[in-house]
């Protein structure tokens, strides 16, 4: 038997005028599928049940997949689960604070100063999530093994699909807890209780990338997955376990033919901005997404993750009113400034008091009185830091003007900034948002799980250690020069944000001479580049210098925003990783998970 939710039942569709998604995917939660078994993180109780025939049939099996793929957006509506990863991404990698005040979702901050425990319940659920869609996954590749009526193709398409979301909720859970059980659609629900946790899930990984690679379609549809997205993937599997020459000659391959799931072949947008927007979902960057939708009857459909992750109380001139989380910090604002030659302080100098970003800290409006005084920066900034925070002074979106204090729930607790990828802009409310619950801020752009500036950034690092420090170079720079692209200052008609000292420059061959000048500025510009999706903190940890840049960065941001980072530190050992969750240790018991170091 099969057990299912149906939150709603409609056919997946893309209307697209003038590259607008009117609607894709709002199947995103047709069905929530899990086998049954008997602990916690792999069952949800049902409110009906398939017998093996209705799901044996094409038809059947497509709906399984379509609930597969929902739970890429989350399952259980915890904020952590999201695909983003703002939290466990972004926050612990030092380029966000919690934002808002201390006392909203507290639960947030012990997390954020590396203090939790195994009992934190977010991480239970960001658990539970994962290996619900590892089991949703191996419940369509059970069913797929005992359907009567798919051709080889439909198998080979149906299958490759299942296992690449697969990989997909593994690598997740690998990146955030290491060691995790590992079992596929062969193991018996009874059985999988008894599967201890094990560090080596890449070999399961790897296979059900390669799988996907080899049995996908170039052009599988808009929303789903395809053979070159289950490349990239594969790549930086490789890339995370070191395996730099593999993931060279995969990432080659994806640069030189990958196209989209709809057939556009990968490039760079010319726009930064449009890669946040709604209007220009499924575009030429987009190697793997995460579909959204308004409208249709849940608002899980839509980016719930991020529901809380805008300014704080904008009221009418801003986006959603509320809630003031997610604000970036002082220190990735820093990053954001350039040399005469429009290049990053790569030396660490960015944080210096000559050089660090102008921002209004100090600047707090109290009954209509300036209690300090505010002057915008005047020095060289990279202009990605415009489309990547929000500045009091800086045009934001198509709203206001930032106002500064009136959008800062609380400057000494979160600090001066507000969020500003993946906000929806004020000509798209209720026509790319839905408003039907607490707040307005449900928007429905997609999130790119994989975008094209992370492959050549990432293919950037494989050149440098298995390959060509000058193809390493020209990857960077093709990243730069979209980013210099004068163009992208320009909102509409009336929104010119040619506000700030922008320069930015592409990187000469001396700046790559040798490996290790040339490790510095990738990484430094995935920081730029990607600051706020969700990558930070992994790509520490995977370059094993997460204690002493996140150290420095915590006795840094502590100057300011003292009563959040006082005394705050990480643990070299411990804090790579997030301990595996109490209750699933309580539900197969400790001689069978075993917890990792330190907690």
């Amino acid at each position: 038997m099969y057990k299912f939710f149906i939150s709603l039942k409609q056919k997946l569709t893309m209307k697209t005028m003038s590259r607008v998604k009117k609607l894709t995917l709002c199947v995103m939660a047709l069905l929530m599928v899990t086998v049954s078994c008997s602990d916690e993180f792999l069952e949800i109780a049902p409110t009906g049940s398939l017998a093996d025939a209705q799901v044996g049939t094409k038809d059947g099996i497509e709906g399984l997949l379509i609930g597969t793929y929902a739970a890429l957006n989350g399952v259980f509506g915890n904020r952590f689960e999201g695909p983003n990863h703002w939290i466990t991404g972004s926050i612990l990698g030092g380029e966000a604070n919690k934002g808002t005040d201390a006392g909203d979702y507290g639960s947030i901050n012990p997390v954020q100063r590396f203090e939790h425990d195994a009992t934190q319940g977010d991480l239970n659920n960001l658990w539970r999530g994962r290996f619900e869609g590892v089991s949703r996954s191996n419940a369509v590749l059970a069913a797929i093994a005992n359907a009567d009526d798919l051709t080889a193709g439909d198998a080979a398409r149906l299958t490759g699909e299942a296992r690449m979301l697969r990989g997909h909720f593994y690598f997740d859970l690998k990146k955030h807890f290491n060691s995790v059980p590992v079992f596929d659609e062969t193991v018996a629900a009874a059985d999988i209780i008894t599967i201890p946790n094990t560090p080596d899930v890449w070999p399961q990984i790897e296979a059900d990338f390669q799988f996907a690679f080899d049995n996908l379609p170039a052009v599988n549809g808009a929303g789903r997955v395809n053979k070159w997205a289950a490349g990239a993937y594969l790549a930086k599997a490789y890339l995370f376990q070191g395996k730099f020459a593999q993931a060279k000659t995969m990432f080659d391959d994806v640069i030189a033919n990958g196209v989209t799931s709809d057939g556009q072949a990968y490039a760079l947008l010319d726009d930064y901005s449009a890669i946040y927007n709604a209007e220009n979902d499924n575009h030429a960057e987009s190697v793997m997404d995460v579909e959204s939708a308004n409208n249709t009857g849940s608002t899980q459909n839509a980016n719930y993750f991020d529901d809380l992750n805008y300014p704080y109380n904008t009221g009418p001139d801003g986006p959603g009113n509320c809630c003031g989380f997610f604000q970036p910090s002082i220190e990735l604002g820093n990053s954001f400034r350039t040399d005469a030659n429009g290049l990053p302080l790569l030396d660490g100098s960015y944080n210096d008091a000559a050089n660090a970003v102008a921002n209004n800290f100090k600047h707090v409006v109290v009954d209509g009185n300036d209690e300090g005084t505010f002057v915008e920066d005047a020095g060289n900034l990279d202009p990605r830091i415009d489309h990547s925070i929000g500045r009091m002074g800086i045009q934001y979106l198509d709203w206001i003007e930032h106002p500064g204090s009136a959008w800062i729930r609380s400057f000494p607790y979160a600090g001066p900034y507000s969020p500003k990828k993946y906000i929806y802009y004020k000509s798209q409310e209720n026509s790319f948002t839905d408003g039907s619950s607490w707040t307005r801020g449900y928007a429905i752009m997609n999130y790119t799980i994989i975008r094209f500036a992370d492959v050549l950034l990432m293919a950037a690092e494989a050149e440098i250690e298995a390959g060509s420090l000058e193809q390493a170079r020209t990857y960077v720079n093709m990243v730069r020069a979209r980013a210099g692209l004068a163009e992208h200052w320009v909102k509409n008609a009336d929104t010119d944000l040619d506000e700030a000292n922008y320069v930015i420059g592409e990187y000469p061959a001396s700046a790559f001479a040798d490996q290790a000048s040339a490790r510095t500025a990738v990484r430094f510009e995935r920081k730029l580049e990607l600051s706020g999706e969700g990558h930070r903190f992994f790509d520490l940890v995977r370059w094993g210098v997460a204690a002493e840049t996140l150290n420095a960065y915590l006795q840094y941001e502590g100057q300011f925003l003292v009563t959040k980072f006082g005394g705050a530190s990480f643990a070299a050992g411990k804090n790579e990783y997030q301990p595996i969750p109490q209750p699933q240790i309580d539900i197969q018991g400790a001689d069978v998970l075993t917890q990792n170091p330190g907690y």
